[in-house]
C-alpha cells in the first residue's frame, strides 16, 4: 500500500490563510503519507519572501520525499524583465532547482513535469513534446506493477463545472501519450477546485480501456478557491494497492479546525477490474447488481 498526501495552490502571500496552514501541517503529522505532492503555486506574485516563507512551511512538513513543480503564480507577472530572463530564479533557490524531475518511491516512480509557459501563457500551461518524451524516457524498463504518477500544475481536463479554465492546449495528445505509457495517475492544481475523475471522462482517446486516473486539489492554504469550493480549502490523500486507486477529497472548515473528508472514490488500476483464470472479478470492492439479482432469483 502507498499512501500520497496532495496538496496544492499554497498562495504563499496575501491571501495565504496561516490558520488553515497550521491545520494542514497537523493533517500532514497525523497521517504520516509516503510521500507528499504539492503541485504548484507556492507563492501569489513570485517574490523572493513569499517563496522564502513557502520553503519555511515546507520545511516543518513530514520528513518524507516532496514532490513539487512550478505554477503559474511561481512565475512573475508584472515584472516583464525577469519573466523574460530569469523566471525560475527564486523557486530554484527555495524550493528546488530542478524543473522537470523523477522520484523513485517504494511501488512507484512519480514524474514531475513543469506545465508553466513564462513566454506564451501566463496563467493557461503548456506541455511540450520534449516534455512528453522525457515522461516516457522515466517510464521506460519499469516494472508493470510500478505505479506510474505524473505531476503537472496545470489541469489536462476541464474544470467540474466546465466554466473557463480549459484544459492545456494540446492535452489530448498529451493524454494519448500518457495512456500509451500505462501512466496510472494524474495530479494537478491550478483550478482552485477539485475534480476527481477519469480522463475517459472527458476524452475518450485512442485507447478506451485503460483511462487514466485524474485528482486535481483544489486550493490547500488560500482564500482563492473557486466556483463550488469558493472560499473553501481542500487536498486529496491516496492509498494505492497493486489492483486499486483510493482517494478521498477533504475539505478544511472552520467549526472543525481541520480538514475532514467529504467524498471517497475508488477506481479500478489501469480502467478495469483484473480478471481470474475464469473472467471473474478477483476482487469485488462493491456489489455487483447482476449477481444480486441472481442469487435473489435462485
Amino acid at each position: 500500500m502507498i499512501s500520497l498526501l496532495h496538496v496544492s495552490d499554497l498562495h504563499f502571500g496575501p491571501p495565504h490563510h496561516p490558520e488553515v496552514a497550521r491545520a494542514l501541517h497537523a493533517f500532514a503529522h497525523r497521517l504520516q503519507a509516503d510521500c507528499i505532492v504539492a503541485s504548484g503555486d507556492f507563492t501569489q506574485r513570485a517574490t523572493e519572501e513569499q517563496f522564502a516563507e513557502a520553503r519555511a512551511f515546507l520545511n516543518t512538513l513530514p520528513s518524507v520525499p516532496l514532490i513539487v513543480t512550478p505554477g503559474n503564480h511561481d512565475v512573475p507577472l508584472m515584472r516583464i524583465a525577469e519573466r523574460v530572463l530569469d523566471p525560475y530564479r527564486y523557486y530554484r533557490k527555495h524550493i528546488l532547482p530542478e524543473l522537470d524531475t523523477v522520484t523513485d518511491i517504494p511501488g512507484a516512480r512519480i514524474v514531475a513535469i513543469n506545465s508553466t509557459a513564462p513566454l506564451k501563457a501566463t496563467v493557461n500551461g503548456r506541455i511540450h513534446q520534449w516534455q512528453i518524451d522525457f515522461a516516457r524516457e522515466a517510464f521506460q524498463g519499469i516494472a508493470d506493477e510500478t505505479y506510474r504518477i505524473v505531476v503537472a500544475h496545470h489541469n489536462f481536463a476541464p474544470p467540474p463545472d466546465w466554466e473557463g479554465a480549459d484544459a492545456m492546449p494540446q492535452a489530448r495528445r498529451a493524454l494519448d501519450a500518457f495512456t500509451a505509457m500505462r501512466v496510472d495517475l494524474i495530479l494537478g492544481g491550478h483550478l482552485h477546485r477539485a475534480y476527481i475523475g477519469n480522463s475517459l471522462d472527458v476524452y475518450a482517446g485512442a485507447d478506451r480501456e485503460h483511462g487514466i486516473v485524474i485528482a486535481q486539489s483544489g486550493t490547500t492554504t488560500s482564500r482563492r478557491g473557486r466556483a463550488r469550493e469558493r472560499e473553501k480549502n481542500s487536498l486529496n490523500v491516496l492509498k494505492l494497492d497493486d489492483k486499486h486507486i483510493r482517494i478521498t477529497h477533504y475539505m478544511y472548515f472552520d467549526d472543525a479546525g481541520d480538514f475532514l473528508p467529504t467524498s471517497r472514490h475508488l477506481f479500478y488500476r489501469r480502467g478495469r477490474p483484473p480478471l481470474d483464470d475464469e473472467g471473474e472479478v478477483t476482487k469485488a470492492l462493491w456489489m455487483d447488481d447482476r449477481k444480486e439479482v441472481r442469487d435473489a432469483a435462485v
